[in-house]
């Protein structure tokens, strides 16, 4: 009965967490994934950014490490002592032992620091510190947002690829067949039929390139996300929609501010200059003020020690100056100043950089533009001319050489127009964030 109700109860257990396990282990999954659920994901999951959120928080315990010195400072100080033979002193002119075999005492400390550039420091850059931690955590995040996003692009321009190879093998499986069936009937030369073959072989072999470079290209993402290796990723996309999101105004001019390089910079310019305030306040005296109180305890007789108490206690303020210090103070500030002079330049190279990359994102994106609106042109072109000479040759007025020629014609056609599209997709996410617009709720 016991291993009965034993065994009862474990399978109780057992069915009763499988659903919320699998509840769990599902809600962590994304089988259909669109560039914003991906995107979103990412920076809940990825370990870079869950890194700089834990930095957030070891950050704001520092902080609170730092400040908890302006509170009062409480100890306590306990000795016990047992002189295996009491010192002797010399004291008029006479020999004498003084103390007692046994001593023992308890102290009470209280210290308030009342001014000390340390916590003068910390208090003044305390916000300024968070801010500089938020600012890393969305310089990740922004990184993510990219990264993300480019590598979902590339998938799917791939997977796009794939899928015209797909319809491009079973128009030369017709066609081959088609081809075959003439060869055979008398009406043409085996030189259709063998050309048919060589084609659909030569697309055969791409089509099976493009599916290894597609696992490839899975796991990458997947790496960027901090998504499961085995876990289900269906990519879901609106071509149409991706049309309407290929424009940007390429008016606009570059706001060096909202780039978050130049927002850290700022930050730790602020910073530097609390740092040369602080090595100017290395002149300045260190006030603190204290309570003491002491137990104190004697006797000759360890059994008695603690039955009487010599009490103590003292209050008082204490002040320490710094005189000299072999110029050391001036050499910190010195050094201070010439650390923001340092990051003033920083600021100066970042703007530089940021105003090439500009120009750079801007350029390449207006080419990948117009290749993306030539590329769509010439789609219809080429399926127009397609079923034209498809027509003519089943008609027998054009010849299958020039069937072949009209369907290499728009499988590339095809493929440069999804090249082109995610081309330029992917380089507006470049330009957005050399203009300093790409956040995490884009």
């Amino acid at each position: 009965m016991k291993r009965v109700f034993y065994l009862t109860t474990v399978l109780s257990v057992a069915l009763y967490s499988a659903p919320s396990y699998a509840q769990k282990a599902s809600d962590s999954l994304l089988p259909q994934a669109s560039l914003k659920d991906c995107i979103q994901y990412a920076l809940s999951h990825q370990p870079v950014v869950r890194q700089t959120l834990l930095d957030q928080d070891i950050t704001e315990y520092n902080i609170k490490s730092k400040l908890a010195d302006w509170y009062p400072q409480v100890g306590l100080n306990f000795n016990l002592q047992h002189y295996l033979k009491v010192p002797t002193s010399y004291f008029n002119g006479n020999y004498a032992q003084i103390g007692v075999a046994n001593t023992s005492a308890a102290a009470f400390q209280l210290n308030q620091n009342l001014f000390t550039r340390d916590l003068l420091l910390a208090g003044r850059t305390a916000r300024d510190v968070r801010k500089q931690a938020k600012q890393n955590t969305e310089s990740s995040r922004i990184d993510v947002v990219t990264n993300v996003s480019k590598a979902y692009y590339d998938l799917l321009l791939t997977q796009r690829q794939i899928d015209v190879l797909n319809e491009d093998v079973t128009r030369l499986e017709r066609s081959l067949k088609d081809a075959y069936n003439q060869y055979q009937g008398g009406l043409v030369d085996k030189t259709d039929y063998k050309r048919a073959t060589i084609s659909l072989n030569n697309t055969r072999a791409q089509k099976k390139s493009g599916e290894e470079q597609l696992k490839a290209k899975n796991a990458y993402l997947r790496q960027l996300m901090g998504y499961p290796a085995n876990g289900a990723l269906e990519l879901t996309y609106d071509t149409l929609q991706m049309e309407q999101q290929v424009a940007l105004d390429t008016n606009i001019a570059v706001a060096y501010e909202n780039r978050i390089e130049i927002q850290l910079l700022e930050t730790q310019k602020v910073l530097r200059e609390a740092d040369l305030k602080y090595n100017k306040w290395s002149f300045l005296p260190t006030v603190s003020a204290f309570a003491n109180y002491n137990f104190n305890y004697l006797h000759p007789e360890f059994s008695k020690l603690y039955n009487r108490n010599f009490p103590s206690s003292q209050i008082g303020l204490t002040l320490s100056v710094p005189i000299f210090q072999g110029s050391k103070r001036i050499h910190n500030i010195h050094a201070a100043e010439l650390q923001i002079r340092r990051t003033d330049l920083d600021i100066e190279n970042m703007r530089n950089q940021i105003n090439t990359e500009y120009t750079q994102a801007m350029s390449t994106y207006k080419a990948n533009l117009n290749q993306y609106m030539v590329m769509k042109e010439n789609v219809d072109l080429a399926r127009e001319v397609y079923n034209l000479i498809d027509l003519q040759y089943r008609e027998g007025v054009k010849t299958y050489l020039e069937v072949i020629t009209a369907q290499t014609d728009l499988r590339s056609a095809q493929l440069n127009y999804y090249n082109a599209l995610y081309t330029v997709l992917s380089s507006k996410i470049d330009l957005q964030r050399a203009l300093g617009t790409l956040t995490t709720n884009n």
